[in-house]
């Protein structure tokens, strides 16, 4: 039997304590005005009431608030959700030097970006799909 995160509480070799760390999962959503936009947002969203992490503001990167920066160099995880080819985004996350993001792209999954035209939900689950692909290959 080993030590437990230092607790001296017994725990089998190979064996979860249970007093690991939790991961930090943050969520970053374009805002843009096509309906990409909407399915970033909806799809961060989604992920943040499922338990997958939390929905953090990319504004706040953006504009270089030092509190949200540092937040976001601290995340083990930053997935931003870009729109569109313009990559917003990653490139707010670029301009604070934070290099520990990951990005999916919506156009990049086949939708197409149109003004005035909502998101579906299977546009939004498409994203969602794709979202928790690239958190699990990142365990």
């Amino acid at each position: 039997m080993g030590e437990c995160c230092g607790k001296n509480k017994a725990k089998a070799p190979g064996e979860s304590c249970g007093c690991e760390k939790k991961k930090t999962v943050l969520f970053y959503a374009c805002s843009g005005g096509a309906n990409v936009a909407e399915v970033a947002d909806r799809a961060a969203r989604q992920l943040m009431f499922e338990g997958a992490g939390s929905m953090f503001c990319l504004a706040g990167i953006g504009a270089g608030i030092p509190g949200m920066v540092q937040t976001a160099r601290e995340a083990d995880v930053n997935l931003v959700i870009d729109g569109c080819p313009m990559d917003c985004g990653k490139k707010a996350f670029d301009k604070a030097g934070l290099t520990n993001c990951v990005q999916i792209k919506v156009t990049g999954l086949g939708i197409e970006k149109v003004k005035v035209t909502r998101a579906t939900d299977e546009q939004v689950a498409q994203v969602v799909a794709k979202a928790k692909e690239v958190l699990a290959a990142g365990q």
